[in-house]
């Protein structure tokens, strides 16, 4: 029982890792080939902007496996010296210094899962004294939730700096050439979703 216990648990580690991975990777991918300017143009009401997300995923990142199990990070904490201080770069943070800091998150995550078990605990002290005592796991899987919520956040952020979107590099998990999905296919079915929702419009 304690073998297929610790093969269950290496199984969900190495899960864990791959999603976890995989998402830092996809978020990175949503910052290829962008300059300044476009990574730091706020396209919605409330300020986003790629490299905004970037830093955010980056240093919260850092403080749940870093300070909630008391292992160093290169990181530094999450500023609250004003309102959403961490959601923007400064003009003294350029992309590849946002960009380090993902990087550094994303390997920081990894050895902490690779480092330590499932079951080892920790405490978020932003969480409250009873809800902050944690496992890894727990932090892992709400990590992993932020991390997706943020990326698909730059998702759309991305198309409308220059209509760039999709999955990851390797799959854009969209309509194709394959499948006739052309500029002008994508056109048409624009105009015709918003045909559709016209004909909701309260009088």
């Amino acid at each position: 029982m304690l073998d297929a216990m610790s093969e269950l648990d290496t199984q969900a580690t190495a899960t864990l890792r791959h999603y976890l991975a995989s998402a830092f990777e996809a978020l990175r991918w949503k910052l290829d080939g962008l300059g300044e300017h476009e990574l730091r143009r706020p396209l919605v009401p409330t300020g986003t902007n790629l490299l905004g997300i970037a830093k955010h995923v980056a240093l919260v990142s850092g403080e749940y496996f870093g300070e909630v199990f008391g292992r160093p990070s290169e990181l530094g904490p999450v500023l609250d010296e004003e309102p959403n201080a961490d959601m923007w770069a400064t003009a003294d943070e350029p992309a590849p210094y946002v960009l380090g800091l993902l990087a550094t998150a994303a390997a920081e995550a990894d050895a902490c899962l690779a480092e330590l078990p499932l079951d080892a605990p920790g405490f978020v002290p932003w969480w409250g004294p009873e809800t902050g005592k944690v496992t890894l796991f727990t932090v892992t899987v709400h990590v992993l939730a932020e991390l997706n919520r943020h990326t698909g956040q730059a998702d759309i952020v991305r198309e409308l700096v220059d209509g760039a979107a999709g999955l990851n590099a390797r799959s854009s998990n969209l309509p194709g050439d394959e499948d006739g999905a052309d500029a002008q296919w994508w056109a048409a079915y624009r105009a015709r979703l918003e045909a559709l929702a016209e004909t909701f419009r309260n009088p």
